[in-house]
């Protein structure tokens, strides 16, 4: 389906969907390349985001598929990362519109005056916004699709669903769904995670892994040119249970070096005794650009050797992938 020409008469909703478990930091080049095409892109992390297309339309003089087919060839030319695009008049048949579209990518735009016409046909699973325990209650009552939805009466639909989830199901199936676009970015942190194979004890097997965590969100940090003040360290146990633990950086760093220290004590600080771990979580929290950190000379020969060497590293990854190097490497004399 397409657009009509005049800015009033088309559906300037984009919802775009990424590839499952993209890497954070992919996920921020993508959210730039969205900011390029419209300046109100709000972020729905881990994968997805809504934009609002009526400013670029006119600044860009195209219309909505265009603006999509654009997004498409900008994420797989620079980032190698294909998207899912919906358009609609409303998030809900954008969204909508996006799961319609098998993998790897693709462009569907709904026109307005014919979103009730295109919704009516799909499962009412299809239906964004709708879970699988209300499409089992819909089911149950011999309601399959969108349009037998949008059919049954509001009142009829709150007394299946529940009042509000009812009301909210019964207009998105008729396509109205008044909500805006809201600008929001992605919170200023970086998170790293390790899954262990098995339920681990505190020992060496888990300072190696909180090892490799801090040279990964190093250099995520660097490489956005970013420095964190505070680190915060999860810990997941056996059973479900959890702890973590907040604790802020004498200056802002990027550096490996730093980074170990603070997750070390917040390691100690847990004061593990027979706890089996089944993952870690580390996050820099409270994120400045790098340029915007004092960079001092420190009277300390083995740290400044560090640095250097850290930079020598960076270079090596850069040219040879950021596995060319591994944190046993970098900290065996460190550590």
């Amino acid at each position: 389906m397409t657009t009509g020409p005049a800015c009033g008469e088309v559906a300037t909703v984009m919802h775009v969907r990424c590839p499952d478990r993209l890497p954070e930091e992919l996920y921020r080049q993508v959210l730039e390349l969205l900011s390029g095409l419209s300046s109100v892109v709000q972020a729905l992390p881990p994968s997805a985001a809504l934009v609002e297309l009526k400013g670029a339309l006119r600044y860009h003089g195209t219309d909505t598929r265009r603006l999509g087919e654009v997004l498409r060839v900008r994420t797989n030319s620079r980032l190698g990362v294909d998207v899912r695009v919906g358009i609609g008049p409303s998030i809900t048949v954008a969204a909508t519109a996006s799961a319609q579209i098998g993998p790897p990518g693709g462009v569907l735009a709904v026109a307005p005056g014919e979103a009730a016409e295109w919704l009516a046909p799909l499962a009412v699973e299809a239906l964004h916004g709708i879970g699988p325990r209300q499409a089992d209650a819909l089911h149950d009552y011999g309601i399959h699709n969108v349009g037998l939805l949008a059919a049954v009466t509001p009142a009829t639909v709150q007394r299946l669903l529940g009042g509000r989830a009812g009301r909210l199901a019964a207009e998105r199936a008729r396509g109205i769904d008044p909500r805006p676009v809201v600008p929001r970015a992605l919170p200023a942190s970086a998170t790293v995670r390790h899954a262990f194979d098995r339920h681990t004890l505190d020992g060496a097997a888990v300072r190696a892994a909180l090892l490799d965590l801090v040279v990964q969100l190093g250099l995520l940090l660097r490489g956005r040119s970013q420095a964190a003040r505070a680190l915060t360290l999860s810990l997941r146990f056996a059973g479900g249970t959890s702890w973590e633990r907040t604790r802020r950086l004498v200056e802002p760093s990027a550096h490996e070096d730093d980074l170990r220290q603070l997750a070390y004590q917040l390691m100690d600080a847990a004061g593990l005794q027979r706890g089996r771990l089944t993952g870690l979580v580390l996050r820099g929290e409270d994120l400045v650009d790098a340029g915007q950190v004092a960079e001092q000379i420190s009277l300390d020969d083995a740290r400044e050797s560090r640095l250097v060497a850290e930079q020598a590293a960076d270079r090596i990854r850069a040219k040879f992938g950021d596995r060319a190097i591994g944190p046993a490497a970098v900290f065996r004399r460190a550590s």
